[in-house]
């Protein structure tokens, strides 16, 4: 009997590895999903920093037919700003539109309003 029972010892382990080596598995699979989505939300919490950031500089402005882009805090490599204005009623209202792109990706867009004083 002593044979039998180190041969179902032996298949014991050998299914306990493959457990292991199976949730080991999952596992480091979540930590690279979970790796990868802290870096998206990094870049697009980064993004709308920027882009409200921008629409702040824009809105106390005097009011302009062309706005500049800010420069970019280097902590912020790599990120760059696009705005777009739309003239609305001949011109007394503005649509501003700032787009931030990161890498030719773009993150996000916020649009605001300004009115001619």
């Amino acid at each position: 009997m002593e044979k039998n029972q180190k041969g179902s010892t032996l298949v014991e382990l050998v299914v306990a590895l493959a457990l292991l080596g199976i949730i080991g598995g999952v596992f480091l699979s979540a930590l690279g999903t979970t790796s990868n989505s802290r870096m998206i939300s990094g870049e697009h919490t980064a993004a709308r920093i920027i882009a409200a950031s921008q629409m702040d500089v824009i809105l106390n402005q005097p009011y302009s037919y062309f706005y500049y882009p800010m420069d970019m805090p280097p902590e912020y490599s790599g990120y760059t700003t696009d705005i777009h204005i739309a003239n609305m009623f001949d011109g007394d209202i503005q649509k501003i539109t700032v787009t931030v792109w990161h890498q030719d990706k773009e993150l996000t867009k916020l649009e605001s309003y300004k009115v001619i004083r």
